[in-house]
């Protein structure tokens, strides 16, 4: 059974929802072999004690040539034929497949590559596993931006591979039936990372730091990359991080503890120019209510964001995991799929466009969030349950479509 991501790399959204996949076919599928076919292979083998195979074997790290004609010749002699290997070495690989799931992640998308995980190298490894007969599963998977008309043709190229397709929010299916991609058979499922193992609550670190009795807030903050926003407007970086520095500063000055969240290692520079701007404003004897513990896994942002009270999120999957530890939370958004995840936890008025973003209107929605707590958390709880509720719907049917080629095991939903 393979597994296909850009994965291994550092971005904990997306070990998250690979995560959860796993915890979920080792409870249904004990005896089966997983291969995760991804970015970062060596971390994702040891994070998850799987075998793993790169999506892109064989790269060069040298830069090519400036002139165009050069480059040209080292496409024509070297390019196709080393891709040419690659799709022989794919064939062999998938050879003894049954299955290849796309195991959630907002993977349809161009704005980074269109090889490796992008959406040549999806297209190409759907190609293969169905070539080799294998059954294709895009599960919970997101979609957008895709801007240009290779990676539409080649996304949508990929999903007409399927056997089963499922998006992770309706702005998602909605974002690609505007692009012509339209299937009846297609539904939605929430994310994966609501369905991670029970176990991860008990491996959780002690926490990081002793309570004092004030109330924390934990604020994730995100290198913003415009090219990711499905909208066209400027995204207004240095704005972005003045704003969550002014927040961070009122936070401190009223009386709160704030821990800074990351949920990809690549957001660790915008953290550190976020926490010097605010080390400039503030007393020295104020410094120490910055909380600011790096962490590498899953599990260590789960037990910094349960060590919170209220969260302050841009990154999707800081907003989702907030919402699914029970924390009232603000939603940054810079995408659809955040302004969908909110309206999904009837939470759409803590949701704040990160493009027209004011410290005033900041300020305001934190402390109107603190005051409706109680009540916003009973609301998450629910909506967080049915999430978990429907997700074993969607695990029931994938175990159908696994069909007799391996022995399922049903031992009920893992909660966290």
């Amino acid at each position: 059974m393979f597994l296909f991501g850009h994965f291994g790399l550092g971005n904990l959204g997306n070990e998250s929802t690979l995560q959860a996949m796993i915890g979920n076919l080792r409870r249904l599928v004990p005896d089966a072999e997983l291969i995760c076919i991804c970015t970062g292979p060596d971390i994702t083998r040891a994070l998850h004690k799987i075998k793993t195979i790169p999506i892109h074997p064989w790269v060069s790290n040298r830069r090519g040539p400036r002139r165009k004609f050069l480059r040209w010749m080292r496409t024509v002699f070297i390019g196709i034929p080393l891709e040419l290997l690659r799709w022989v070495y794919a064939l062999k690989l998938l050879r003894r497949g049954d299955i290849f799931i796309i195991p959630g992640t907002g993977l349809l998308n161009d704005a980074y590559t269109l090889r490796g995980w992008g959406p040549y190298g999806l297209f190409k490894w759907c190609t293969i596993a169905r070539l080799r007969g294998c059954k294709v599963l895009f599960v919970s998977v997101g979609a957008g931006p895709l801007r240009t008309q290779l990676g539409r043709g080649l996304a949508k190229a990929a999903l007409g591979l399927g056997n089963f397709r499922s998006y992770r929010d309706v702005a998602s299916l909605q974002y690609l039936r505007n692009l012509g991609f339209t299937r009846s058979s297609d539904r939605v499922y929430p994310d994966l990372a609501f369905s991670l193992p029970q176990c991860l609550a008990s491996e959780m670190p002690q926490p990081l730091f002793r309570r004092d009795g004030r109330k924390t807030v934990g604020i994730g903050a995100m290198l913003l990359n415009e090219r990711y926003s499905t909208s066209q407007s400027d995204q207004r970086g240095q704005s972005y991080i003045e704003t969550l520095t002014g927040a961070i500063t009122f936070l401190i000055e009223s009386g709160y503890n704030v821990r800074l969240l990351i949920g990809d290692f690549s957001d660790r520079p915008v953290v550190e120019s976020v926490k010097s701007l605010v080390v400039k404003r503030l007393p020295p004897e104020l410094h120490s209510r910055i909380l600011d513990d790096r962490v590498d896994c899953v599990e260590g942002l789960l037990a910094q964001i349960a060590q919170t009270d209220l969260v302050i999120a841009t990154r999707f999957h800081n907003i989702l995991l907030g919402l699914m530890l029970n924390k009232p939370t603000i939603a940054l958004s810079f995408h659809h799929k955040c302004a969908a995840l909110m309206s999904e936890m009837g939470l759409s008025e803590y949701c704040l466009d990160i493009h027209n973003l004011s410290l005033q209107q900041l300020i305001a929605k934190v402390l109107v969030l603190e005051q409706n707590a109680a009540a916003i958390g009973m609301k998450i709880s629910e909506r967080t349950g049915a999430c978990r509720a429907v997700l074993e719907e969607q695990y029931r049917l994938i175990s159908q479509m696994l069909g007799s080629s391996f022995k399922l095991v049903d031992r009920g939903m893992a909660r966290v």
